[in-house]
Parts: structure tokens; sequence; C-alpha cells
């Protein structure tokens, strides 16, 4: 386990190498870079918003792209596509594929203006089919829309709300114009919203027919057309059809592109690398002819990233070590076994300045109680298979999912252990299949002893168990104050709390009540208690009189002696938390059991053993799915607040290099 030492590096460059420099620092992905000010009148820092501005519309627009073509070829990445990772590349073939960039940049914009296009076309083809709709209802009229009338005649055509019959339409002229006699009607269409007509009657009666359709809520249509409806109708429908034909042959031309989409995934990674090398060209000192560079490295890099640097490049490199003032980034660097602890670590804090990577001691105690927690054999089987299959089928897989997936993997391998050790297998699917089924049970005896039978045992291991993980939390407390030099304080907040802590659970097992209510095999001499007794005592005292030592008064430091020495609850409090491995190792095997009950109960036979088959598949699947989650959740929840609760304050700042942060690409750096 290591937190990787730092330093600060600032290089000095000319200007005419600062994109070539840049660009081999974005794939080296070694410097931190962090903001200089400007001092004096030589250096200052560029402007780069208009820049940035036009490669972030860039970038908007081929992902867009990229949508509109995923959108239109039915593109789908699949369910496993988490785990594909970025695709490697060479970097020659990084720069040949950079010579094609204005012929892909152009390519996405076409796929933009088609799917522009389209979506014009689709808003006039709505209209063209609202026009349509419009006119249905006058489609049995043979004259214009426009028609008024002759010279002896007046025309209304137009609509009155609400259905009505002829009769009801005549009606109601007569009505309103009693002295009209020549009056004729005609119902075009009806519908629950309104009744077309087409009305005539003399000139000399026009005035006093149209007041008299008014009164009945007659309007005219909003935008006649002087051709016939059916005509109009006719048009409009050929526009639509050519309309539609557009945009079928603009979905077709954005088909054709996709063939083009691994060359605009590579063309948004490079626009997204470009974006990242003009946001730290903000943020470097430039005068007129030079550039100045400041930044974190590990310090394993530093050499060899100033020697290339300076061979290539011409560059002035100057090394410091870190101050006080500094505020490092962190960098863990753990072995195969430690490193599927770091994104656990991650989610809950870096480690501080000073302090040590307790990845290594997690792990010893994270793959077990996980595997004790979950506890089956299968279950385990099931796990390391599926992960083992996935790190070996993708290779490129990112590296916080390969280390989720190996942490998963090693807890299957544990929790396979335990499955055996507990003689837990599908639950008891052996037992309930071969009396079901076989007429005669058959039973895999456990290595050790069955946790539903012996409850206590496995309850009295958990807490051994728990009791050693917090002790590991103190013992990590203690390096890193005797790493500090602050012996004092090792012995004051650790060997003290070893002492009480220690004392009273060896002078319990002295006591018969406890021996015998633990369920516990032996009980300890008295003389053995009364050493354990006295030891106690003495951290306690040791306690009380340093627990307070920062403070002058020796009455507030009496006071805070007696309060640290009410830790102790802490103390129990935190044995007592891991009750939860007996909690969660019962119910995975109770579950699993009724899941095999419940499926036996259609006895023997085939109609039996297809239900037997069909609630093993759906209860196990559940079962496993929770209890998976379960034992990380809780797993965690141990790490987080008993065991780093002893030692670890974190606040740490996750190494962040200046690198290429790319989508679907992986650059190799060129050796």
């Amino acid at each position: 386990m290591a937190v990787l030492q730092m330093q600060k590096i600032s290089i000095y460059a000319l200007k005419k190498n600062r994109k070539e420099i840049l660009e081999y620092l974005q794939l080296r992905g070694a410097v931190e870079i962090i903001d200089s000010n400007a001092k004096g009148n030589v250096f200052h820092k560029a402007d780069v918003q208009q820049q940035r501005a036009k490669i972030e519309r860039n970038i908007d627009q081929i992902r867009k792209a990229l949508e509109i073509l995923s959108q239109c070829t039915n593109y789908k990445s699949g369910p496993l596509s988490t785990f594909q990772g970025r695709s490697p590349m060479e970097f020659r073939e990084y720069r040949n594929a950079e010579e094609t960039i204005p012929q892909y940049e152009e390519a996405a914009y076409n796929i933009n203006e088609l799917d522009r296009k389209i979506a014009e076309n689709k808003a006039e083809l709505q209209r063209l089919h609202t026009q349509i709709d419009a006119l249905s209802p006058w489609l049995s009229l043979d004259i214009s829309m426009r028609t008024k009338g002759t010279k002896y005649t007046r025309v209304f055509i137009g609509s009155v709300p609400e259905e009505r019959t002829l009769e009801q339409i005549l009606s109601d002229l007569a009505q309103a114009a009693p002295k009209v006699k020549n009056v004729y009607a005609e119902i075009l269409s009806t519908s629950a919203d309104q009744t077309c007509l087409f009305v005539l009657c003399g000139r000399k009666d026009a005035e006093v027919v149209e007041y008299a359709l008014r009164g009945i809520g007659f309007s005219y249509p909003s935008s006649p057309a002087e051709n016939l409806p059916q005509e109009q109708c006719v048009q409009l429908r050929e526009r639509a059809e050519q309309v539609q034909k557009e945009i079928d042959s603009a979905y077709q031309k954005i088909k054709s592109y996709a063939d083009d989409r691994m060359a605009l995934e590579f063309l948004l990674d490079h626009e997204v690398m470009r974006a990242e090398r003009n946001e730290v060209l903000g943020r470097l000192l430039q005068s007129r002819r030079t550039f100045v560079l400041t930044g974190y490295v590990p310090q394993r890099d530093v050499d060899n990233l100033a020697k290339t640097l300076s061979e290539k490049y011409g560059v002035v490199a100057e090394v410091e070590d870190l101050t006080e003032k500094d505020d490092p980034p962190v960098l863990l660097e753990n072995n195969a076994f430690a490193a599927p602890m770091e994104p656990v670590l991650e989610s809950y804090s870096m480690p501080g300045r000073g302090e040590v990577d307790p990845c290594t001691v997690m792990a010893m105690f994270y793959y077990v109680l996980f595997g004790l927690m979950l506890s089956d054999a299968v279950y385990g089987l099931i796990m390391v298979v599926g992960c083992g299959v996935l790190l070996k089928k993708f290779r490129n897989m990112e590296s916080g999912m390969r280390k989720t997936l190996q942490m998963f993997l090693y807890s299957g391998i544990s929790t396979m252990f335990w499955g055996v050790m507990f003689g837990s297998y599908f639950g008891d699917v052996v037992d309930v299949v071969s009396s079901t089924f076989l007429g005669k049970e058959v039973t895999i005896p456990p290595v050790w002893f069955v946790p539903v039978n012996e409850p206590m045992r496995l309850l009295v291991f958990s807490f051994l168990l728990g009791i050693l993980h917090l002790f590991a939390g103190l013992a990590m407390k203690m390096y890193q104050l005797c790493k500090a030099k602050q012996y004092k304080d090792a012995l004051y907040d650790v060997v003290f709390w070893y002492m009480l802590v220690g004392g009273g659970i060896i002078y319990l097992l002295t006591m018969e009540m406890v021996v015998s209510m633990l369920g516990i095999g032996f009980q300890l001499p008295a003389v053995v208690g009364n050493v354990a007794a006295v030891i106690a005592g003495i951290g306690a005292v040791g306690i009380v009189f340093t627990a307070g030592r920062e403070s002058r008064n020796p009455f507030k430091r009496l006071l805070k002696g007696l309060y640290g020495l009410y830790n102790i609850s802490g103390y129990l409090s935190d044995i007592l938390s891991y009750s939860r491995l007996l909690a969660l190792g019962l119910a995975t095997g109770v579950i699993a059991s009724v899941f095999n009950q419940m499926g036996s109960m259609a006895g023997g036979g085939v109609v039996g053993a297809i239900v037997f088959i069909l609630v093993f598949v759906i209860g196990h699947t559940l079962n496993i799915g929770i209890n998976v989650l379960g034992a990380y959740v809780h797993t965690n929840r141990l790490q987080y607040v008993e065991f780093f609760g002893k030692f670890f304050e974190g606040g740490g700042r996750k190494f962040n290099p200046f690198s290429a942060k790319t989508k679907y690409y992986k650059i190799k750096e060129e050796n």
C-alpha cells in the first residue's frame, strides 16, 4: 500500500513548441496542472474564450450528429457496452486520422442539416394535413368557396356550430326572416362540432338572410381558395407526398453515413481533447515567445518526464519539493490484491496529508466480511465465473470498472469459502431435491458448522472478527503516529485503548455467566482475569489523564479525560455492529431455503419439476441480487464507520492529471 509522493514541477519552454508539448503531456497523463498568478508585466494569461466557444459548438454539433445517426440507423450499444471500454489507438493512427478531420466535419454538418430539413418538412407536412382536414367538410361543394353569387342571387358558404338538420336550419331562418320566401339551403357535411352550409337567396334579400344566418352562429371559412375544394385537396395531397419523399430521402442520406460512425466518434474525441488543451492554455503564464507550466507530478515520474521534455522540446524543467503551503493531490499505488479497494476508498474520501493508504488492510477484511455475509458456495461461484468472464472478454475495460469487478471476484472467492465451511449450496437445495425427487435425503455436510443450527456460534465468531477489525484500525493509527514520530500520542491514543478494551474482553471471558451466555467452550482462569483487570485499569487511568492533554486547565483536563473514557461505550457499540454478519449470513441461507421449500410444494413428477425449476430460478435470482447488494452496502458500512473511525480522517484530493478524457478511443503514448 502506498500514497505516492508528489513533487512540483515548473516547465519553461518556447511558445512555438507549445502545441506539441501540451499534446505530449495530455497523452502522458502525468501532470496535474495548477494555476499560477502572473507577476509583473512580462507574463500574462491568454484569452481563450472565443476559441473555447468555437470548439464547444463543434463538440455539440458532432454529438448531435452521432445522436441523429443512432436514431436513424437504430444503433444500440448493447447491454455489455459498459464493460467495453475505449478502443486503443496508436499515436501514428491518431496522426493519420487527423488528416481526415475536414471530411468528417463536413459529414457532421451535413447530418445536422439533413436533420434540420427533416424537422422543417415534418412541420410543413403537419400543416398540409391540417389544411386537408380543414377541407374535408367542403369536398361535396362543386363551386369555389369564394363564390358570392350572381347578378340576381347571393350565395352564403360557411358553417354553424353544432350538428343540425336541414329542417332546423330552415326553421331558424324562417323565424329570423319571415318575409323572405325564396331561400335555398343545402347541408354539405355535419359533425358533432359544426354543420357546413350552402345557402342561396335573391340579392334583394341578401342582407336580411345574412343577418338571420349570423343569428344562428353562421361564420365564413377562414381562408377560402379560388379553386374547388376537391382540386385544392388534390394539390395539397400531392404536395404532402412530395414533402414525405423529401423526408424519406433525407433519412436515406443520413443512413448513408452509418459507416462514418467510428470516424465521427474519433472526431468527437479529438475535439474534446482540443477543448481540454484550450482550457489548459488559458491557465498558462505566457510571454511573447515563452510560456510557463506548473503542476504536480508523482515523484516516480519526475526524472523521466523532465528528461523526455528536455530532449524532445528543449524545455527547462525545475523540480521542487512540497512545502506546507502546497495542496498536493493523492495518487494510490497498490498490488492486484488491494487495488480493487481503491474505488471503495475513493467513494468515502482519499487519504489526507500524512495519512497512509489503508487499501491493503481493508482488502484483508473486506473480502472476508463480504463472503461471510453472503456465505453460499454456488452464489460465490456465480460471482467468480461472471466477473472472470467479463474481465477476460473485455480487455480494454476502464480501470475503475475493472477494479470493481475484481473486488466482486475476490469477494466471490471468499463467499465460496464460507459457503463450503457452512455447507450452503443454493441454501439446502441438495437436501430438498434429493428428498423430493429421489425419495432419499442426501446432505453435503459443512466443513465447520451450519449457522442456522448454531446461530450463537456464528455471533461469537462475528464479534471476534469485529474486534480484530477494530484493533487493526487502532494499529493503523499507531503506525501513522509512529511514522510522524508522535510516540507519546501513540501510547496515549492507542496503547491505552488496547489495554482497556483488550483487558476488558479477557476479563469477561473469565466470567461464567458471559461464557455460558455466549456458548463458548472454555473459560479463562481467574488469575488471568485479575491480570487483565489490572491492565484494563491501567489503560483506563491512562486515558483519563491523557485524553484531555491539550487543555492547560487541570480541571478541564480531568473532565475531558473522563469524557474520553466514556468512549468505551462507542467500542461496545462498534463491536455489536458486527452482529450484522450473523443477520445477513442467516438471511441468505434462510431465504434460499424458503424458495427451495416453495418450489418443492408441488411434489415430484414432471409438473413438480417444472414448478420447482421456475421457483428456483426466480427465487434464487432475487436472493443473490438482494443479498449481494446487502453484503456490499454493509461491508462498506463496517469499513467506513467502525474501521475508518479508529484512524482515518480523509480529506485528500484525488490526483487529476491533464490527460485525454476521451469517450471512444484511448490514444497510446508514442514510445
